[in-house]
């Protein structure tokens, strides 16, 4: 899951023109070309949050990624890239109310989202369904250009990551607000599942006022 977090958010950067396009390489995983960043930078901060990610996950903890483009020059958000994360019940995991603010911790890199409705013992997925589900959501970001609006503005990106109550988050993350979207646009996109978790995803993104249109 954690691997798949570290592809989405390479192919939205890039997608979206977050970092310049020369700044990636392309690479062979899910049975897609991806591309990943260059940046050493981005890399290092990239993967410092994936290996907190990939402890929190192993526990249990997290409830959601979501990945936020805010204009530098407007401060505004522009989208919010949507990442639920549910954990079988019956695989240990625990969970907090979902969605509830005052339930959440959220860290800089850090917010969440509940989840866990024990069914009872599922069948065991193979490698290739897995990778099948997760090369649908890769398409679908490749895709948004055609129905997102454009980014008139430089834009940054955050990492906020809703974790339980009972996480232990590191000295060096800092709280957030959620960074929600006014007059706000919403496309659900695929989901998938493994073993332990169910991961659904949906971007959000700021209306484009008509004079833009």
């Amino acid at each position: 899951v954690s691997e798949f977090f570290f592809t989405a958010i390479n192919s939205i950067l890039y997608q979206r023109g977050i970092y310049q396009p020369e700044t990636f390489k392309r690479e062979s995983k899910y049975g897609l070309t991806v591309l990943t960043t260059t940046d050493t930078g981005l890399l290092s901060y990239l993967s410092s949050v994936m290996s907190q990610m990939s402890t929190w996950l192993t526990e249990g903890e997290v409830q959601r990624l979501v990945v936020v483009v805010s204009g530098i020059d407007s401060g505004e958000t522009l989208e919010r890239w949507q990442f639920n994360v549910d954990v079988d019940d019956n695989c240990g995991g625990s969970s907090s109310g979902v969605g509830v603010q005052k339930d959440e911790n959220v860290s800089q890199n850090v917010v969440k989202s509940g989840g866990g409705n024990g069914e009872g013992k599922k069948k065991e997925k193979t490698v290739k369904e897995v990778h099948d589900e997760i090369q649908a959501i890769i398409r679908q970001i490749t895709a948004s250009v055609t129905f997102l609006p454009l980014l008139n503005e430089p834009c940054s990106f955050d990492l906020l990551i809703y974790t339980n109550k009972t996480a232990v988050v590191p000295k060096k993350w800092a709280d957030s607000d959620p960074r929600y979207i006014m007059n706000s646009q919403e496309v659900k996109l695929r989901s998938f599942t493994t073993s332990f978790h169910k991961v659904d995803s949906m971007v959000t993104y700021k209306e484009a006022d008509e004079w833009e249109l």
